[in-house]
């Protein structure tokens, strides 16, 4: 794996076996077997067809609604030569390659236990998020965006984690950050769908694909914390639960505690991604996928070289080594054949069918928008909307304008209370040293006064 600059192009190669566009006859028979596809007959035919049709439909109205149906489907046509359909898979794969496919990965979990050393592990490159402590006041999500080339294939992946997590007292207001930056994602999708010049195969699809949720590894189930950001959490994202740090726990406290983390979800009503099993080609791997949900992992930056001189990644502790890639030690490997070898395109479809529809439907309706909405509804509904937003901004400008004079306001009384405090002082300090002063020069004047009578007697005396 490398990476590459966002800029690069990468020439794929010409699939084997793709027929030339420019042949323009047709290979011999025994090369291609006859295939059998719908096809749409002459002009002639569809006119022919539709009056029998509606003949037949108006001689038989509500009787032969079977017959109808048959009458009207299309009549299949075989092809007996090559035409050229079964490259359209190879066009299409080349047009994916040209274009380059966007992952998106957000990863959840409390300070310290192990996000981005997990992360580094799953792609086997330094992500350098910068550490966070257990200070910050609000969740911060931190987002690093890469450009990676393997086997001709281009990704543009962007990780996204969480810094602060659980730290604060307001748990829900925790969970809010993470659910508000998943809705904006998917507001920026629907606001370039929805424009009039739109270039959605350029734009910069931001909408998360999965999200890792690691779980501490406390053995005694889920935290209100979990469930409270889990619930949220699953109405708009691919979730997949992970236990950290599963080599805190042996085997058996680590099946006890996958089995007490799917009984709290199914006693909450939480729905975590299951891995598809429609088709035939993954169902029985998926099948065992989803069988060890959630899965239990372990991250490591470390390489260690073992006695047969293999090097892998692994954690050294006194009493041995876990392998992060051997499958005996967690189910990282099953993750990654999970997320990224198997199913990646599967979180991407469910995250653009279901999630983002989902939320599209909800924000149509609250436009004040139906299906069968076109033309001068739309507008109405587009203007309505405009002047909704219009007036909400006008409130909130309002309101921020109060709150500002009131600032305003209580800055100037404070500063008039200080500065009226200091003249008080001062107009004290000046008395005082009008005070002084007046009785220092009383004192000056009684000496030279002494000293004068002094003088004049010692005069005097001199006589």
């Amino acid at each position: 794996m490398s990476l590459v600059h966002a800029d690069s192009v990468i020439r794929p190669t010409k699939p084997p076996n793709v027929p030339s566009p420019k042949a323009s006859h047709a290979p011999k028979a025994p090369l291609i077997q006859p295939i059998t596809l719908s096809s749409s007959t002459t002009v002639t035919e569809k006119q022919q067809q539709k009056t029998s049709n509606a003949a037949n439909n108006s001689n038989n109205r509500g009787l032969n609604g079977d017959a109808n149906a048959n009458n009207n489907a299309e009549p299949e046509l075989k092809l007996t030569g090559f035409v050229g359909f079964d490259s359209l898979p190879y066009q299409f794969v080349r047009r994916c390659q040209q274009n380059g496919f966007q992952f998106n990965l957000l990863c959840v979990g409390e300070t310290g236990i192990g996000k981005t050393t997990l992360v580094e592990s799953l792609f086997n490159m330094k992500m350098e998020f910068a550490p966070c402590d257990h200070e910050l006041n609000t969740v911060e999500l931190r987002t690093r965006v890469l450009d990676v080339a393997e086997g001709g294939v281009r990704v543009k992946l962007r990780v996204v984690e969480t810094a602060g997590f659980g730290d604060q007292l307001d748990k829900e207001k925790s969970a809010r950050v993470i659910v508000d930056y998943i809705n904006s994602q998917f507001e920026g999708y629907l606001k370039e769908e929805l424009k009039v010049k739109r270039n959605l195969t350029k734009f910069d699809d931001t909408r998360i694909h999965a999200c890792l949720y690691l779980i501490s590894p406390t053995g005694h189930g889920l935290k209100a914390l979990d469930l409270l950001t889990l619930g949220e959490l699953s109405k708009r994202v691919n979730v997949i639960p992970l236990i950290a740090k599963a080599d805190t726990a042996c085997k058996d406290e680590l099946v006890r505690f996958k089995q007490k983390i799917i009984s709290e979800l199914k006693a909450h009503k939480i729905e975590i991604f299951q891995f598809p099993i429609e088709d035939e080609t993954v169902r029985k791997e998926n099948s065992a996928l989803n069988a060890l949900l959630p899965f239990a992992i372990v991250g490591s930056v470390d390489f260690v070289t073992k006695e047969d001189g293999r090097v892998v990644r692994a954690r050294r502790y006194p009493w041995g080594m876990v392998e992060v890639e051997n499958e005996e030690h967690c189910d990282f490997v099953r993750l990654r054949e999970a997320i990224l070898r198997t199913n990646q395109d599967s979180l991407r479809e469910q995250t653009h069918n279901v999630l983002y529809e989902r939320y599209r439907r909800e924000r149509l309706r609250q436009m004040k928008m139906s299906d069968g909405d076109a033309g001068p509804k739309m507008m109405e509904a587009f203007a309505q909307r405009q002047k909704e937003l219009l007036e909400e901004f006008q409130k909130s400008e309002e309101q921020h304008q109060k709150e500002f004079l009131l600032k305003v306001n209580k800055k100037e009384a404070e500063l008039k209370h200080h500065e009226d405090m200091l003249n008080i002082r001062h107009n004290e300090i000046d008395s005082a040293y009008q005070h002084d002063l007046k009785m220092v020069e009383a004192q000056i004047n009684s000496l030279l006064e002494e000293k004068a009578k002094l003088e004049s007697k010692g005069k005097k005396r001199l006589k």
